[in-house]
């Protein structure tokens, strides 16, 4: 699965206040949509199966599902909202005036231009009452009005979308609990230790693990789970890909370059450039020379 081109996008997303006893009918979303209803109750059906919709209910549903709502007669729900695909679809030649278009036949529902779904299973329905307000906070600020990005909204969208980023980041690390993409405190530490790298920090492991409160031994356990690696093959595989960037496109020396990565001598640092990249640093930068000529 190439992971590199999720870049979920948001196209609209609102608070809707349902009238006393409306319904909606029977309709598929071209984008994969997230509901969080916040007040009020009613009837939300998925697939010819209902659920009762209460405060703090939280729906996920795959683009191109037949869904609809039905608001109670006394108390009618209200739930705030979003449209969006895993990554940007183009469906501006076919649906000029929405960027979020929705569909009422299925006969009519152009199948092409549905969004791909998410590749790990996601719960349709969870409960999340007791956070309720942290995660209408999260999507309202990403309120977006569904029309195509121009000259004159691209600044709104921008903002809208970066937004959306932290929300579907907090939407995911709930809903998959962590089984199939790891440790989201150890995607955070390894910003923390780039940073540290990029400034020249010392790197101190120990502290790191005790940052997440967790012993060494379980540190470097969830770390290679979440890489692939160990905290030291990813912190010098970090600094030869910085090193590799550098014998590429700058006039440094290998001895600069071993120094300015903080390798502790030009023949450890050779050594661990050719363990990781297969040639001598020399070799690599005459490479990459020969290579330039030629393009």
């Amino acid at each position: 699965m190439d992971f590199s081109k999720f870049h979920p996008y948001v196209y609209y997303a609102t608070k809707y206040a349902f009238y006393r006893g409306q319904t909606s009918n029977n309709r598929y979303v071209y984008s994969s949509s997230i509901y969080i209803v916040t007040e009020g109750k009613g009837i939300f059906g998925l697939r010819g199966k209902q659920y009762e919709a209460l405060p703090g209910m939280m729906v996920y549903m795959e683009a191109g599902q037949p869904h609809d709502w039905i608001a109670d007669a006394t108390d009618p729900l209200v739930h705030v909202c979003c449209y969006f695909d895993w990554h940007y679809v183009d469906r501006t030649e076919v649906f000029k005036d929405h960027a979020a278009p929705l569909c009422y036949d299925f006969a009519q529902l152009r199948t092409e231009l549905v969004g791909e779904a998410f590749p790990y299973p996601l719960p349709e329905i969870s409960s999340i009452s007791a956070s309720l307000l942290n995660w209408t906070d999260l999507l309202q600020r990403s309120f977006i009005s569904s029309e195509h990005t121009t000259e004159r909204t691209f600044l709104r969208s921008m903002a809208a979308q970066s937004h959306f980023a932290v929300f579907i980041n907090h939407f995911l690390t709930y809903s998959l609990q962590e089984k199939h993409i790891p440790d989201p405190r150890i995607g955070k530490l390894l910003a923390r230790i780039e940073v540290d790298l990029i400034n020249g920090h010392a790197i101190d492991l120990e502290n790191y693990s005790e940052s997440l409160g967790v012993s060494r031994g379980y540190f470097f356990e969830l770390f290679k789970k979440t890489t692939g690696l160990s905290p030291i093959q990813y912190i010098n595989q970090f600094r030869i890909n910085r090193a590799r960037e550098d014998l590429s496109s700058s006039n440094l020396s290998v001895m600069q370059i071993a120094d300015k990565y903080h390798f502790n001598s030009v023949h450890y640092f050779s050594r661990m450039f050719s363990k990781y990249v297969g040639v001598s640093p020399q070799t690599y930068r005459e490479s990459e020379a020969s290579s330039k000529i030629l393009l």
